[in-house]
């Protein structure tokens, strides 16, 4: 599946602790308009159950860990995310879905674009309509 993509994240180590770097279209493959991050999820809960339009997304566990489910509409990819030193590139008309989040879990998520409500497709089977090949032929 070339929609996901597991990403090295810089990160520099001494014995004063560690720095992580992103950089917008250096080791973030595009430029980051939006940051957010999940924490404080209780047990058993999921999260995601959707996709974007345009928006691509890296995701970077930097504290306990997750489980995501991707879907590109051909090939499903299930990672774990339990290093703040790897991170998860989930790019536009790819359904995903978190779940089993430690407790400590704290999920960081760089966003291409500026939130918008339109750019979501929450209905999974409008997912697939909308990722058939011809409907994505008819698009173009």
């Amino acid at each position: 599946m070339d929609r996901v993509k597991e990403l090295s994240v810089t990160t520099i180590e001494d014995g004063r602790g560690e720095l992580s770097v992103f950089e917008s279209m250096k080791s973030v493959p595009f430029e980051i308009k939006r940051v957010y991050y999940i924490k404080g999820m209780q047990a058993g809960i999921s999260r995601g159950f959707h996709a974007h339009r345009k928006l691509s997304q890296m995701l970077i566990c930097i504290q306990g860990s997750c489980r995501v489910l991707t879907d590109d509409a051909f090939t499903k990819k299930e990672v774990t995310l339990s290093s703040n030193s790897k991170g998860l590139l989930i790019k536009n008309m790819v359904w995903r879905e978190m779940h089993d989040f430690s407790q400590d879990c704290i999920l960081m998520v760089l966003a291409s674009e500026l939130y918008d409500s339109e750019d979501y497709i929450c209905d999974y089977n409008c997912f697939l309509n909308e990722a058939s090949p011809a409907s994505l032929t008819m698009s173009l």
